[in-house]
């Protein structure tokens, strides 16, 4: 039996399901550009939730995210953030930010200081825009509120004892909670079935009746990342009602909440957006001729084939598989590009584990023009309309740096206006939102 096969033509494909991804489909489908997306699972999970711009220079936090940009590109001018202008980064993280919270998820304007965030070890970080439901933790250390900190029987991977003595210099008297979570007390427990239990009433109201002996005092509640994976806002004020205090999330070590509120937020709301959204479809070959460029994608059911005149592509390091390392080498893993990296493996890392500069393997990636054209051996560009953003790009250690979402983010919003602009659309002409035949994104509701 022969296996279904379909074929897609489009003006713009973005490959990737990450931040970078999705950002740059909000980001082309602005531009009035068809647009298809691909991808798989991707990395989305293993994030915290916040959008750093710039946190770390010289292995130091840094407060205002926008000078160390200026001097990151006197010292790094190597680095993505120097193909871009502050202005050009500050717009495109308000029009991803203004994009996710129309779609109803909650996050803080990008303002011109970094805030502290908290992490689930008990300490901090610096991040320029926080989920609604975490900003009141931020509030909350710096007031010293009084605050209880909640964890979970049988929840791997965050305590609110370890969270509290961690703490104690700059936040004391936190006091500490564990509960059994309603419906899960014998069970080794996860935070993504947790967060789906509490957007049901029955469980919110069991929930509140474990949790209001322990609140004494304090006007704060410190959770796990747990309140909903829909509409967490409004999870959020339905327990603050009936608890008379303010809640707010921590996130856990990975997998996490956080980031599938992202995923699925994008994965609902693009379709009906216009976008071709292929989520969980790998593209698995490529071929690049003088008109476009031609994806080949197999998934367990169906074959796909994406015809498209330009290509964002967005599929990260490692851990989502853009870059693979081999014992020759590290190699780009869909069109073959010259990978920026030493001559030899020995010089991948440094020979102590914590050396303060980081390890070469990190800043490794693809060599870009002004436009974000992946460039070739010679330094041309390996295709007029190939164009990339994200962590793929080479020059940065966005872990190191806590600059992952800003990067993923700017470098998006400058390759699809280069892409736009090569094919004929203007900033801000969204044209149609809904794709033909779709019907309107449905917002799951809070039972």
């Amino acid at each position: 039996m022969r296996r279904p096969h379909r074929r897609i033509e489009t003006q713009l494909t973005v490959v990737g399901t990450g931040i970078a991804g999705f950002a740059a489909a909000l980001f082309a489908r602005a531009r009035g550009l068809d647009v298809a997306q691909v991808g798989h699972s991707g990395a989305l999970a293993y994030t915290t939730g916040y959008l750093d711009l710039l946190g770390v220079a010289d292995g130091r936090k840094i407060a205002d995210p926008w000078a160390g940009l200026d001097a990151l590109r006197m010292t790094e001018p190597g680095h993505p953030f120097g193909r871009l202008a502050n202005a050009d980064i500050r717009a495109a993280l308000d029009a991803f930010i203004g994009e996710v919270n129309a779609m109803g998820l909650g996050y803080t304007p990008a303002g011109a200081a970094n805030l502290t965030a908290l992490l689930p070890y008990g300490v901090t970080k610096p991040t320029l825009s926080l989920p609604e439901t975490m900003w009141p933790g931020a509030a909350a250390l710096a007031e010293r509120a009084p605050a209880l900190i909640v964890d979970f029987a049988g929840l791997q991977g965050f305590s609110a004892a370890e969270f509290a003595a961690n703490m104690a210099a700059v936040w004391p008297g936190l006091a500490t909670a564990r509960l059994a979570f309603p419906g899960m007390e014998s069970l080794q427990v996860f935070p993504e079935p947790m967060a789906r239990a509490l957007e049901t009433r029955e469980t919110r109201a069991a929930f509140v009746a474990r949790l209001r002996p322990h609140l004494g005092a304090v006007t704060h509640v410190g959770l796990p990342a747990i309140l909903g994976v829909h509409r967490p806002d409004t999870v959020r004020a339905a327990l603050e009602a009936e608890l008379g205090v303010t809640l707010f999330e921590i996130p856990t070590i990975p997998p996490g909440v956080p980031g599938i509120r992202l995923r699925e937020l994008f994965e609902r709301h693009l379709p009906g957006r216009g976008v071709a959204l292929e989520p969980n479809l790998k593209a698995a070959e490529a071929r690049l001729d003088p008109s476009g460029i031609t994806l080949a994608l197999h998934g367990p059911m169906e074959d796909l084939d994406i015809r498209a005149e330009a290509v964002v592509l967005a599929t990260g390091r490692f851990l989502s598989g853009g870059l693979r390392a081999e014992r020759s080498g590290i190699r780009e893993t869909l069109f073959g590009l010259p990978v920026a990296q030493p001559d030899g493996r020995e010089a991948w890392f440094r020979p102590a584990y914590f050396d303060p500069r980081g390890h070469p393997v990190n800043r490794l990636g693809l060599t870009v023009d002004d436009r974000f054209r992946p460039l070739d051996a010679a330094g041309a560009p390996v295709h007029p309309r190939l164009h990339a953003a994200g962590a793929v790009l080479a020059g940065q250690d966005w872990a190191r740096s806590r600059s992952g979402a800003g990067l993923a983010i700017a470098s998006a919003w400058a390759a699809v206006n280069a892409a736009g602009a090569e094919l004929g659309s203007s900033p801000g002409d969204p044209g149609p939102t809904t794709a033909p035949g779709a019907a309107p994104a449905q917002e799951p509701g809070t039972a």
